[in-house]
């Protein structure tokens, strides 16, 4: 007979027939003597443990015992022994003996090696469980204990098995359970170790320390307790795996490559000898397709190096193409700190400098100036970079080698139909002659093909055929010109659109809006249409689908544009774009300061090109306080994303159109009335205001409208990066203060808490003394404020404040209490600015061991939103507390981080690493290496930039020390006195400062007496 207690306790014949045990009585007396068979069980305890109301007596039991006795029969019998009972059955007989024999050989087989048999074993002892074990008791006394115990041997079975799978390749199909067995213990150490391998197998390392720090920071929160060595070292090999971001591939195609195989092999020909090849030929001719597959071909060539694919289609007249390749690239405009020295062009040239790699810019033919400038200043900075442009005009620059792209001959013509013919629909083939025909007839471009051929869904070929000759009078026509072509895809265009529904033109038109295609819920959004029309038009070639979007060529998309505009709708179409928008933007605004900000970014990303667009159009428009919206509803993306320079024109410009009409109420009022909030609350970024009912015209300048005073702060901050805006800045600083101090009063929280953290950054780093510390005081005073994440901010700083005054131990209380509200929210990017800091202060003192931790963690957060730049400072970081006992490992860490700056193209964080190098060398008696190295650095590092301070200081101070080696005693005390000059640039709290930035006690006196 068998027996299970893994479950709802049963009883089975060796047939395999149940044995009816009866009542709950019954079954909990057979599942006591069932924990462990042979073992006795004193009737007292029975009864207590099968009623614990105390109920039953010990006749009760007896009759109970009396009555099972019966229902098993002789095959398992129950025995009276003293004061209790027992049941005489072998372990195995049991599915909990069983389940612990088949667990001990899989874990035995694991360490063996033999992950086949041990996952075999473990699956084999998994499936026998039906549920809780001891279901009908395991809430009282011993039982409870038994279940526990039993409860825990499957967990560690589980992990076992997980163990087994990954051993033998199985990452994707462990992932899923894994990740809901740490949902459900989330202080299991080894389930959370187990689910970090697995993503990191796939190639999920940000999502691996996601799982990491989430462990971490409920070990901590729960148990005070840090990770096991074990999870650490996991966590710090995952660090060390390669975090450079992914490059934009060409798109997906979803039809086959017909025609252009000659093309593609002589241009891919072209491109080994020529740097820069432009396909050029009219809209329709297939230039992308035929870039694609020239992309394709490079990309599986070992030795030619990546591929970057870049869509400058969605960019605007005046838009910089730079922006759109470091997006491309998958590159940030600035770290996490925000500096916005550099311009995109300075990084892409750092990034690229000894990068083999081709860069495809597509649809270049709106901005060849701009292209052309971005080209040209690329291949002269990059000897290993090539470029395929396509564009329906040359880019005109010494270099470039063209290649016409003319439309097809008949054979491929005729080939191409088939194929897109045979994909909408099934059948014999078409006759030859007819297909040639309609082939001539659309000139043999590729477009007009696959969009005459999508027809054959509705139309049998012969009437295809005659109404195309009607629709293009094919034979009045002799040799096709370029623009005579250009007529006949329009022609063909235009006949399709007639073809189509009504309510399919009327979203196809609509769809002309969205500059950065859509998915399916926001092209319905906008389009006020449904799933159903926008498959319709994909399926008639009229949109395109890849990577759960839609998106519509540039030919189609300017011909719907201008059915838009003749049917009177562009303004809805518009505004239901703005409007969309915009309520994506005030959604995801909260989400990117909590632990999800990992899942609404790429969903804003994705979205970057609407989002440039509308702000564009409504600023275009002169819609000031639309835009002044949609600026401050994405300026918390912008930042932490690192991509806000891309709005710097934009917002200037809006700064420029407030300037230039009266204002509408002095900015110390005009914090937030409470039609704003009505306003915010219902979701319309488009209300119309009142100039009068607001309050009147007051003066013309730099006053924001009224109610938008916050809004007015943030497009001061998006409009003034680095150095290129101080005009801006320092026109708007005053007012956007006092509006931002209206908006925050310290007791009542504003709308945009990001605000407060960049206008500390911004004062920081580039205002005078007296405008850093009203900076301060406005951002310290949020330190009871009901928003948390701006309470945070405001811990943060006033623990600089603190330093300042000397008292550095309550400055890090206030620093850390910054740090848990960051945790409880799990913002990573306030996160890692806290443990970046307390890290420095932790080094400054000595205390190198809780400084590698804590730069660690940072780094683990910085991977997560992908801060490259962010990553390599904080290598440099780890690798000067590594150096005092362990110089492989800081070797190590300074060359990790000088690859990662280059990819980022951080020229400030390659001088970092370059310093860190020069370091070593002195300490390995190379003082000659050491001085070309911190000279290096130096050249790289920017000198007005207080988070590179650190780093400026020590090379200056490295190469005073190497002149001291050298005996030049004028030379040192000249670094010496620059390194002073440097940290005197801050102010009075400049040693405070250095201490932070991680630069020991006695370098830091040292370049003070200077």
């Amino acid at each position: 007979m068998l027996f299970g207690i893994l479950g709802e306790t049963r009883a089975w014949h060796d047939d395999g027939a149940e044995v009816p045990l009866g009542g709950p009585a019954r079954r909990a007396l057979l599942a006591l003597l069932l924990v462990r068979p042979g073992e006795v069980v004193s009737a007292d305890r029975l009864a207590e443990e099968i009623d614990p109301a105390a109920e039953l007596s010990a006749h009760a039991v007896q009759s109970q015992v009396s009555r099972l006795r019966a229902a098993l029969g002789p095959a398992a019998a129950i025995e009276r022994a003293g004061a209790g009972y027992r049941i005489a059955v072998a372990d195995d007989a049991v599915d909990a003996g069983r389940f612990e024999r088949l667990t001990g050989q899989g874990r035995a087989a694991l360490r063996d090696g033999d992950a086949h048999r041990a996952a075999e074993l473990l699956q084999e002892a998994l499936g026998l469980w039906r549920g809780p074990a001891l279901a009908e008791i395991a809430g009282t006394g011993t039982a409870r204990a038994a279940a526990a115990r039993l409860e825990e041997l499957r967990l560690g079975a589980l992990e076992d098995r997980f163990e087994a799978a990954l051993r033998l390749g199985e990452h994707r199909t462990a992932v899923p359970e894994l990740r809901e067995l740490v949902g459900r213990h989330p202080l299991r150490e080894r389930l959370a170790a187990l689910l970090v391998r697995a993503l990191s197998a796939e190639g999920g390392q940000a999502e691996a320390l996601v799982v990491f720090e989430e462990t971490r920071r409920h070990l901590a929160d729960e148990l005070g307790a840090d990770p096991s060595p074990e999870l650490a070292a996991l966590h710090r090999e995952l660090l060390d795996t390669d975090s450079t971001p992914a490059i934009a591939a060409p798109p997906a195609q979803l039809t086959s490559f017909v025609g252009r195989a000659a093309d593609a092999a002589e241009t891919a020909e072209l491109l080994r000898v020529a740097r820069l090849v432009t396909l050029v030929g009219p809209g329709g001719v297939g230039k992308t397709r035929l870039a694609v597959e020239i992309a394709a071909r490079n990309a599986a060539d070992a030795g030619a190096g990546e591929v970057c694919f870049v869509e400058l289609a969605p960019l605007r007249d005046g838009a910089a193409p730079a922006q759109a390749l470091l997006g491309a690239l998958g590159l940030r405009e600035s770290g996490l700190h925000l500096d916005g020295s550099r311009t995109p062009l300075d990084r892409l040239t750092a990034a690229l400098s000894d990068r083999l790699l081709l860069i495809v810019l597509d649809n270049c033919e709106h901005l060849v100036d701009e292209t052309a400038e971005l080209a040209a200043r690329l291949l002269a900075a990059c000897p290993r970079l090539r470029i395929l442009a396509t564009s329906r005009e040359p880019l005109g620059i010494i270099g470039e080698s063209l290649q016409q792209v003319g439309p097809l001959d008949e054979d491929a013509a005729a080939r191409l139909f088939t194929d897109r013919a045979a994909a909408v629909r099934r059948g014999p083939a078409a006759d030859p002659a007819l297909v040639r025909r309609i082939c001539a007839a659309v000139d043999g471009l590729p477009l007009a093909i696959e969009l005459t051929a999508a027809r054959l869904r509705t139309l049998e070929i012969h009437d295809l055929a005659e109404r195309l000759d009607d629709r293009l009078a094919i034979a009045a026509r002799g040799t096709r010109t370029a623009d005579q072509r250009h007529r006949t895809l329009r022609s063909v265009v235009a006949w399709g659109w007639e073809l189509l529904t009504e309510p399919e033109r009327r979203a196809a038109r609509r769809f002309a809006v969205l500059a950065g295609g859509a998915t399916a819920e926001a092209a319905a959004q906008v389009c006020d249409t449904d799933t159903e029309t926008l498959e319709a038009l994909a399926d008639k070639s009229f949109l395109q689908t890849a990577g759960g979007r839609y998106r519509m060529l540039e030919t189609i998309r300017a011909y719907a544009a201008e059915q838009l505009a003749a049917a009177g709708e562009r303004d809805v179409a518009e505004r239901a774009h703005t409007r969309y928008v915009g309520q994506l933007l005030r959604t995801a605004d909260p989400h990117l300061r909590r632990a999800e900000q990992l899942d609404w970014l790429p969903v804003l990303a994705a979205e970057h090109d609407n989002v440039l667009t509308a702000l564009r159009r409504t600023i275009a428009a002169g819609e000031v306080e639309t835009a002044l919206e949609l600026l401050a509803s994405g300026s918390t993306y912008l930042w932490i994303r690192g991509t806000a320079a891309s709005v710097a024109p934009d917002a200037a410009a809006l700064l420029a159109a407030i300037g230039d009409r009266p204002a509408l109420a002095d900015p110390a009022a005009a914090g937030d009335p409470q039609g704003v909030r009505d306003r915010h609350a219902a979701g319309d970024p488009q209300g119309v205001r009142d100039p009068a009912a607001a309050g009147g015209p007051v003066q013309a300048g730099t006053a924001p409208p009224a109610g938008l005073g916050e809004e007015y702060a943030i497009c001061t901050l998006l409009a003034a990066p680095g150095s290129t805006g101080m005009p801006v800045w320092q026109q708007h600083r005053a007012a956007a203060e006092r509006a931002l101090a209206a908006a925050w009063p310290g007791d009542r929280p504003g709308r945009y808490p990001a605000a407060l953290l960049v206008w500390m950054m911004r004062n920081a780093g580039q205002a005078a003394l007296q405008e850093r510390q009203s900076a301060f005081e406005l951002v310290s005073a949020q330190r009871d404020c009901p928003e948390p994440w701006a309470r945070a901010v405001a811990r943060y700083v006033a623990g600089f404040g603190l330093l300042g005054a000397g008292d550095q131990e309550a400055a890090e209380r206030d620093f850390a209490l910054a740090g848990e509200g960051f945790d409880a929210l799990g913002d990573r990017w306030g996160a890692a600015l806290v443990l970046d800091l307390l890290a420095g202060l932790a080094g400054g003192r000595g205390d190198r061991a809780r400084a590698i931790a804590l730069t660690e963690r940072a780094l683990a957060l910085t991977e997560e939103l992908g801060a490259l730049e962010d990553a390599a400072d904080l290598l440099v970081n780890r690798g000067d507390q590594l150096a005092a006992d362990d110089l492989p490992a800081a070797r190590a860490d300074y060359a990790r981080a000088a690859e990662l700056a280059v990819r980022a193209g951080s020229a400030d964080g390659l001088g970092a690493a370059l310093r860190g190098q020069a370091d070593l060398a002195l300490a390995d008696g190379d003082p000659a290496g050491a001085e070309r190295l911190y000279t290096e650095a130096l050249e790289r590092i920017d000198p007005h930039w207080i988070k590179a301070l650190g780093n400026r200081v020590r090379a200056l101070a490295g190469l005073a020390r190497v002149a001291e080696e050298n005996g030049d005693r004028a030379a040192a005390r000249t670094h010496y006195r620059r390194a002073a000059e440097s940290a005197a640039a801050v102010g009075p709290s400049a040693p405070d400062v250095l201490r932070v930035l991680g630069l020991p006690d006695a370098l830091v006196e040292a370049v003070s007496r200077a």
